[in-house]
């Protein structure tokens, strides 16, 4: 009996074969690219046939759009708890960033080959631009909480500062700075950009 005649004869539960599914496309992707990846390929790689594949997805762009809300779902879920579990504003800003660069560290590579494809991307962009509203009203609100800025500005500093988070994970993926550095210089920016602007801007809301 070979190898694969009896990893054909496994059997998962409906949930444990569509994660089976997600994973070997993960792999595919950061291995060779997102051309390589096709329903009869996973089914090769599950041991199952190029049908059934396409009973837990109905096309390529559907399976890889799962995907990609699999990643953004783990990295919502992640940053969510450690807001929870945060004591003050600058715990918040620490540990979210921190989420954050650990993602874009380990499935950085992943997630934006995902969205470099238009059709998953345009699969994708109703939901990306509710988590993106959910999750950018949520630092508006905390920020403005913290250092009394008006709507306008509280507004205008997050979406600015969210900028050098996302600066800080291409800096740390291009080698140019380590996890470390890349955590405490977003944080110190962050923090001391906002502290500056209450100065500047509090007192006049």
């Amino acid at each position: 009996m070979t190898a694969v005649q009896t990893k054909r004869r496994t059997r998962l539960s409906p949930e444990a074969r569509r994660t089976q599914i997600l994973d070997d496309a993960a792999r595919v992707v950061l291995s060779e690219g997102l051309s390589a990846v096709n329903m009869e390929r996973l089914g090769r790689e599950a041991g199952i046939s190029k049908a059934l594949v396409y009973n837990y997805f109905p096309s390529r762009d559907a399976l890889l759009a799962a995907l990609l809300h699999r990643e953004q779902t783990e990295l919502r879920d992640r940053g969510l708890q450690k807001a929870l579990q945060a004591g003050s504003y600058a715990d918040l800003i620490r540990h979210t960033t921190r989420v954050y660069l650990e993602q874009t560290k380990d499935r950085g590579t992943l997630t934006a080959a995902l969205l470099a494809d238009p059709s998953v991307a345009k699969l994708m962009e109703e939901e990306n631009r509710v988590e993106r509203d959910r999750t950018f009203r949520y630092f508006v609100r905390e920020t403005r909480r913290e250092y009394g800025l008006s709507l306008p500005h509280g507004i205008a500093a997050v979406d600015m500062l969210m900028a050098v988070t996302d600066q800080g994970g291409k800096l740390m993926v291009q080698g140019v700075v380590d996890i470390d550095t890349a955590e405490d210089m977003c944080v110190q920016l962050i923090l001391g950009g906002l502290a500056r602007l209450a100065e500047t801007y509090a007192q006049r809301d």
